[in-house]
């Protein structure tokens, strides 16, 4: 049997190792886009169901050296008042670590692991894909400028833009706009407050909102840390889904010209970033199905979600070991058992996502202080509407303490 997986990204190759790692009795090819595997884009977490699951794949130590480890998350007001914080990972008893990550970081480790495990040639770049065949034989595959390849199996993982989700849902349209835009950066500075938290800031009511968190240790060997931000304001004007589309300072920077804070000058981050890039706040309504006969979608093809919890790459991951674990008890349903164990689940997440992100909290504190300064933070929004809250994310997304699996004592 072939298994063509159409993407190379995080789910993707997720899904070759995890194929792999089940022993499944294929073939994997994964034929992506760019004819260079280079380390693209800014900021991800790695919440510890997701670690979990690449932990499974033997890849912990490999992530740990290339990544960041962060202690706690940290949520603020747009003035700088602490709102709410707690540990994550480790510190929070979970058997699994948090990782913070250069996305570029993360996707060249599951590249070499793919490249050192699973046979030459299993990773084909220079392939974009423009298009899929079922036949009685299996699956073709269509590619711009380079000849169509057969499998038995086609999973598309080829993200929010995805090709073959076009094709089989041609009357979809666009992404849907929440009407708000991001610019994300990458600053390099000494660390800020206990040198791994990921720190929300601001909220809806205030109409901007900021997310800040290391994702390189010790880039100098002074100890200085590049620091990952991203920004969300409300627009009328939607840019391009492109996630390496260069964006402008003078487009967003008004808005937080004056959070300068005690404990990090989040105006002198943004002016001080080494790149910058914008795009819009979207993500699709839920699927009803994945998967048309020998065709299945993955990841953002599948189920692309705000990026409010950190669970987009995570949902991808799971995605990938769900479908090894179906594959490798084989039959002739393995991509609609794969299916009927995840779209339930994805779909979810993203309307959690959409409707009731952890940063929900920073939004309800700002509207009831009508988004002035508080004096204390209990007589605003009580500790336990908090963790209602953030328990409620944590479940539908699974990263919950008692699914994930709680550290030994």
């Amino acid at each position: 049997m072939e298994i063509a997986i159409i993407g190379g990204g995080i789910g993707g190759l997720t899904a070759a190792l995890a194929l792999h790692h089940q022993g499944v009795d294929c073939r994997i090819r994964v034929y992506e886009n760019v004819r260079e595997i280079r380390p693209l884009g800014v900021g991800i977490n790695l919440l510890p169901h997701a670690v979990r699951e690449l932990t499974a794949l033997g890849l912990q130590e490999a992530l740990r050296k290339a990544l960041v480890e962060p202690k706690e998350f940290g949520f603020f007001n747009h003035h700088g008042q602490l709102i709410y914080r707690e540990p994550c990972g480790i510190a929070a008893g979970y058997k699994y670590p948090h990782f913070s990550a250069h996305r570029g970081d993360l996707h060249l480790v599951l590249y070499e692991a793919v490249s050192e495990r699973l046979p030459a040639g299993t990773v084909v770049l220079g392939h974009r894909c423009t298009g899929v065949e079922e036949t009685a034989e299996g699956v073709t595959i269509h590619f711009d400028g380079a000849p169509p390849r057969k499998a038995d199996l086609a999973i598309a993982a080829d993200g929010v833009n995805s090709v073959v989700r076009r094709q089989l849902y041609p009357d979809e349209g666009p992404p849907v706009f929440s009407g708000v835009n991001i610019w994300r950066g990458a600053t390099r500075r000494k660390p800020y407050l206990t040198g791994g938290t990921i720190c929300r800031i601001g909220g809806i009511f205030t109409t901007n909102k900021a997310v800040v968190y290391p994702i390189r240790n010790d880039i100098d060997g002074r100890g200085t840390q590049l620091i990952n931000w991203a920004v969300e304001v409300f627009t009328d004007q939607q840019g391009p889904v492109d996630w390496n589309k260069p964006g402008r300072l003078e487009d967003f920077f008004h808005h937080f010209k004056d959070w300068h804070f005690d404990w990090l000058d989040v105006a002198e981050l943004m002016r001080k970033s080494d790149l910058l890039f914008t795009y819009p706040m979207i993500d699709r309504d839920p699927l009803p199905q994945w998967t048309f006969g020998r065709v299945s979608l993955l990841g953002d093809a599948a189920h692309p979600m705000y990026p409010r919890g950190g669970n987009g790459g995570a949902q991808a991951i799971l995605d990938a070991m769900a479908l090894a674990r179906h594959a490798k008890q084989g039959g002739k349903d393995i991509l609609k058992n794969y299916e009927a164990e995840r779209l339930p689940l994805a779909n979810g997440v993203v309307m959690q996502s959409r409707n009731a992100p952890p940063d929900v909290i920073i939004d309800e504190v700002e509207r009831r202080t009508g988004g002035k300064p508080f004096k204390n933070i209990d007589d605003v929004m009580s500790r336990e509407e908090m963790l209602q809250v953030l328990e409620k994310y944590k479940k539908v997304s699974g990263s919950d303490l008692d699914s994930v699996g709680r550290r030994s004592a």
